[in-house]
């Protein structure tokens, strides 16, 4: 006698955002964004696409959802109060770390920047720039050029990475690219020849940091003019 084949088991508690959410993030770090789809989600909670559905309109909607997750939780740990310039630090670096963990995540604020993601790095930096004593009309424009330099410095570090197979010798790379610069024309590149004994051995967080304190300094020399 034939045998019914069995259906695929389907989840008995109760599927929330919040699950799909987190399912999607894993499918993202995994695979990457091109993986995502409503069809995998479906296969990784064991239920049915109108499910999800229910909860997620589409695959944009979803990825702003998990945006908007990964940032939260790098600012969850910032405290509040004490010094205003070491919670700056401190938030920008979450999102450095952030990012540098799930690169999807800085490539979809670049294109959605209107996220709820975007406002609570705002939040957590132009809050503490108020704190610092910036006045409110240099408010819009010293958050700017913090955030978009978290961003822009994050959402590079992540593609470098991207760039080389898992498991490359951060160090040997960055050796022979400074092989590289030491044989470029003296003349015409002087600066960046000196630069290349530092380049295998820079700490890129360290370097992230360096440029978060150039800015603050920035800012804290207008307020003293």
């Amino acid at each position: 006698m034939a045998t019914r084949p069995q259906r695929a088991a389907r989840r008995t508690d109760a599927l929330s955002k919040e699950r799909i959410v987190e399912a999607a993030i894993e499918i993202l770090d995994t695979d990457g964004e091109s993986a995502l789809t409503f069809r995998a989600l479906a296969a990784r909670l064991a239920t049915g696409s109108g499910a999800i559905y229910w909860h997620v309109a589409n695959k944009e909607e979803l990825l702003a959802a998990a945006t908007d997750g990964v940032v939260a939780r790098a600012l969850t740990d910032v405290p509040d109060g004490g010094d205003p310039r070491e919670a700056i630090r401190a938030v920008a670096l979450g999102v450095f770390d952030a990012i540098d963990a799930h690169p999807w995540a800085g490539a979809h604020l670049s294109r959605a920047p209107w996220l709820a993601a975007m406002p609570q790095i705002f939040e957590g930096i132009g809050g503490r720039l108020a704190t610092l004593g910036v006045p409110e009309e240099a408010w819009f424009d010293s958050a700017s050029a913090l955030v978009n330099y978290v961003l822009g410095v994050a959402g590079q570090n992540a593609a470098n990475a991207r760039l080389h197979a898992h498991g490359t010798d951060r160090e040997a790379f960055l050796g022979a690219v400074a092989e590289q610069w030491e044989r470029l024309d003296p003349a015409r590149y002087p600066f960046v020849r000196r630069l290349a004994e530092q380049l295998p051995r820079h700490d890129d967080r360290e370097q992230f940091l360096a440029g978060i304190d150039l800015i603050l300094a920035g800012v804290e020399a207008s307020l003293r003019a």
